[in-house]
């Protein structure tokens, strides 16, 4: 059984909502900012959808033709498509994953870099962080203003929650390497004898 792509799940989750072509699939992903947490780009959904197809998780609906538009063949989830997004959304949830962020590894290696240069990168990561935050924040706030139940955004208040929590250890650890309390290595200085790793 190959495993589903994070596109793939969100394929499959938008045909447990009601049958769709892949091009309003497309427009549903990112009208909702499921960008945020899947790379989603057209071709790479057609694609998740012809190997939801070849697996037996979703089936062709229609196909429909509107004035001087290409036809447009519509899909819908199978029972076996069900249970299989029901499986891996219940895998996912209980068992954690180490999916090898590429930061905590910069983090490891950047006393390769002089402190000076370490709390600008640093300071700039954090104003980045804090604008996403911010928008994010304002998403949360217009879907509840809405009505729209917490639980169709959950995954948005979880990522503000990340955010707040990297921007306050971040902002620390710039105070630290800037004051001297995290020592850091001059360039060309004997390392450390020994890391926690």
């Amino acid at each position: 059984m190959v495993a589903l792509t994070p596109l793939g799940i969100a394929a499959l989750a938008l045909l447990a909502e009601r049958p769709m072509h892949p091009y309003e699939m497309y427009q549903l992903l990112i009208q909702r900012r499921e960008d945020r947490v899947v790379k989603v780009r057209r071709g790479s959904l057609y694609h998740a959808v012809d190997r939801l197809l070849e697996q037996g998780l979703a089936a062709v609906r229609g196909t429909e033709r509107a004035g001087n538009r290409p036809e447009r063949t519509s899909y819908e989830i199978t029972d076996a498509g069900r249970e299989r997004l029901g499986g891996t959304i219940a895998e996912l949830l209980a068992t954690p994953v180490n999916e090898y962020p590429r930061f905590p590894l910069a983090l490891g290696e950047s006393h390769n870099l002089p402190r000076h240069e370490v709390t600008e990168l640093l300071g700039a990561r954090v104003a980045l962080l804090q604008a996403e935050l911010a928008e994010i924040e304002q998403l949360m706030a217009g879907a509840a203003a809405r009505g729209v139940p917490r639980l169709y955004w959950v995954d948005v208040d979880y990522r503000a929650t990340l955010l707040r929590t990297e921007i306050s250890w971040l902002t620390a650890t710039v105070a630290d390497i800037a004051s001297g309390d995290l020592p850091w290595l001059e360039t060309g200085a004997a390392p450390f004898p020994h890391s926690p790793n």
